[in-house]
């Protein structure tokens, strides 16, 4: 079974900068795409970015494409989402999420296997 520990949200000032991490355990970290997808509230979740196993292909939401980037660590297990310039339309639970196998799809909430509980990320302005 593997798990997803997300870590590193918090408040932030509007133009600021956040990393969040996601700590992987149960399985092969290099054979799992890794997604992060966030919520706000009253919203449905949606595509953040995504890398794929060996970090070669990254992919992003037009929303945040140019201030965040996903990058990974498979000696560490730990997945990661840079975030710069920060914004109120920022605010969301963020999740991280992997998938094993030949079905991913990187902005396809559907495709991914297992997902993390979620870390709270708020923006003042």
């Amino acid at each position: 079974q593997v798990q997803l520990v997300e870590s590193g949200g918090g408040l932030v000032q509007a133009g600021g900068s956040l990393r969040l991490s996601c700590a992987a355990s149960g399985g092969t970290f290099s054979s799992s795409a890794m997604g992060w997808f966030r919520q706000a509230p009253g919203k449905e979740r949606l595509f953040v970015a995504a890398i794929t196993g060996n970090g070669a292909n990254t992919y992003y939401a037009d929303s945040v494409k140019g201030r965040f980037t996903i990058s990974r660590d498979n000696a560490k297990n730990t997945v990661y989402l840079h975030m710069n310039s920060l914004n109120s339309e920022d605010t969301a639970v963020y999740y991280c999420a992997a998938a094993y196998g030949s079905r991913w799809f990187p902005r396809l909430e559907s495709r991914y296997d297992y997902w993390g509980q979620g870390t709270q990320v708020t923006v003042s302005s």
